[in-house]
């Protein structure tokens, strides 16, 4: 990957300059930070959005088997198992 640390080296040379001009006391996030936060922000909205709409697909209502369910009795609840 020597084109990595090549691109790496051009971005500090041109960095290095910009850094001597900040205040050493004052540190922001600056353009860069503010759209990166935007950037995540949106992603978790999309997610978000999308998890919603496949959460609404889903069916969470159990159809009991008539084999494994026993039948309700006469006072309305399910006679306990024989065995």
């Amino acid at each position: 990957m020597p084109d990595m640390s090549a691109s790496v080296s051009l971005a500090m040379t041109h960095l290095v300059p910009l850094a001597k001009e900040v205040d050493e006391n004052k540190v922001t996030p600056g353009v860069l930070g503010f759209i990166v936060f935007a950037a995540m922000a949106v992603a978790v909205w999309a997610l978000m959005k999308s998890m919603n709409k496949h959460m609404g697909k889903v069916d969470f209502k159990e159809t009991p088997d008539a084999e494994e369910a026993p039948a309700p009795g006469p006072t309305g609840k399910a006679s306990p198992a024989k065995g």
